[in-house]
């Protein structure tokens, strides 16, 4: 039957009319087999064929878990957001929510691409922990919550890089000064900071350079962009202008 499917109208099974609970429980197996394909399929026809059924809500998040399984994200995403649509106060509404942040989480791209479903995953995971903060699953979600802050902070950190070695300073400026404002506790703001006094160095403002390397030595005395810092300023202070342009294209490549 299911050979047949796959020759046969995509994603769905022939109508055969079985009982409720001979169709759940072919779906179990299938998962115990690892055949997550099969196992959606199999959810999803337990619903079509007895949608006021008991076992119609349970199988609606199994074929979700079952599309997450397969690597087909989106799919899941689709049936997650129509069970938390139908079923708000059901009691695995958390673990819906939480399986709907996975599926963004496990997308993220690296920092050379686009973002997009790293903020996704990160509105997803604020929103498990803001409604269910007592729960097992946003526990896990704030642990992830700052693994995505760091690799957002890291995208900002890759992109002000660039701008700070074509010379594109004030864009470079606005890449790290999101990364210090935004994004505090990641392990990103001493560079952050060191890179702001070198852009500032280099359009003249020296002002501003100093006030960010006195943060940098405030919060970060012992670390190596302060040591990095306080050469620079003292460099700057002889009059000596620095090759910033060689330094940022050694983190680019």
């Amino acid at each position: 039957m299911f050979l047949a499917a796959c020759s046969g109208k995509k994603d769905e099974l022939p109508y055969v009319e079985r009982p409720v609970e001979q169709i759940y429980s072919e779906a179990s197996n299938a998962i115990d087999n690892r055949n997550y394909t099969k196992a959606a399929l199999l959810f999803d026809e337990v619903e079509r064929q007895h949608p006021y059924s008991q076992w119609a809500v349970r199988a609606q998040l199994m074929a979700a878990y079952s599309h997450y399984q397969a690597l087909r994200y989106d799919d899941a995403i689709t049936t997650l957001d129509r069970f938390i649509a139908l079923h708000p106060g059901n009691r695995n509404a958390a673990y819906a929510f939480y399986l709907k942040a996975l599926c963004n989480y496990e997308r993220i791209s690296d920092v050379r691409r686009d973002q997009g479903t790293t903020y996704e995953a990160l509105k997803n995971l604020q929103e498990v922990v803001r409604r269910f903060p007592s729960s097992p699953y946003a526990r896990d979600a704030r642990l992830k919550i700052d693994l995505t802050r760091d690799h957002l902070a890291g995208k900002d950190m890759e992109v002000g890089r660039f701008y700070l070695a074509t010379g594109e300073y004030m864009g470079a400026i606005k890449r790290f000064r999101r990364v210090v404002d935004e994004y505090q506790a990641t392990s990103h703001v001493p560079e952050a900071l060191h890179r702001l006094v070198e852009s500032y160095l280099a359009l003249g403002i020296r002002e501003e350079a100093q006030a960010n390397a006195a943060l940098l030595g405030h919060n970060y005395p012992g670390s190596v962009w302060y040591q990095d810092t306080y050469a620079l300023m003292n460099r700057s202070e002889r009059g000596e202008k620095p090759s910033l342009f060689q330094r940022a294209v050694d983190w680019l490549f």
